[in-house]
């Protein structure tokens, strides 16, 4: 028997916002060799989201530059599509601004860090 997912891990693997897909998606296990069908092949729906969105947080975030915790703190909940972060990155607010300062020196101090350990490679 093949191993099956839920919706929402395959969504998570495909990098789209579950309620975006078509409802058969959102309502059926997925199995592994179905979610490697739809990378190899993806079909105009999941095309259309990966390029368009909405975005689910984590793509988002990585679409913008900053994090997760960073979107939290703006108050943005919702899911964006490829035009709301085209305007966000066209005219940056404040709190973009400010977030993805946060994000470059957090990262920067990661990656001092780990380059610090002697395990690092």
């Amino acid at each position: 028997m093949s191993q099956t997912m839920k919706p929402s891990t395959a969504a998570g693997k495909l990098g789209i916002y579950l309620p975006a897909a078509p409802a058969e998606f959102q309502q059926t296990s997925i199995t592994r060799a179905e979610l490697d069908a739809l990378r190899a092949d993806p079909p105009q729906w999941l095309i259309e989201l990966r390029a368009n969105g909405p975005y689910p947080r984590d793509v988002v975030a990585q679409k913008l530059g900053v994090s997760r915790s960073g979107l939290s703190r703006a108050g943005v909940t919702e899911a964006l599509d490829s035009d709301q972060i085209g305007a966000l990155l066209a005219d940056p607010p404040e709190w973009l601004r400010r977030e993805r300062e946060t994000y470059r020196e957090v990262s920067a101090e990661n990656a001092r860090l780990k380059a610090r350990r002697p395990d690092a490679e």
